[in-house]
């Protein structure tokens, strides 16, 4: 089995990379906060980071549209 398609080990990145380091608030949170807000003085580091703490959002956000996709 793919390790991108095992619902196990996308949740248990979430729940980790996904949303390291916890406080004052996790991390990608501020991030998007931060793009929301128009990104002012983000540098490539920065949109690195956010990809790097969101990829994990992202490969659940893929399993639960094949999930709905495959169930119709």
């Amino acid at each position: 089995m793919n390790i991108l398609n095992n619902w196990k080990f996308v949740i248990l990145a979430c729940l980790t990379l996904g949303l390291a380091p916890y406080v004052p608030e996790p991390h990608v949170w501020g991030k998007l906060r931060w793009v929301a807000g128009g990104a002012v003085g983000m540098k490539p580091i920065d949109w690195f980071d956010l990809l790097m703490h969101g990829l994990p959002w992202m490969l659940l956000l893929r399993l639960a549209l094949l999930r709905v996709w495959k169930g119709r």
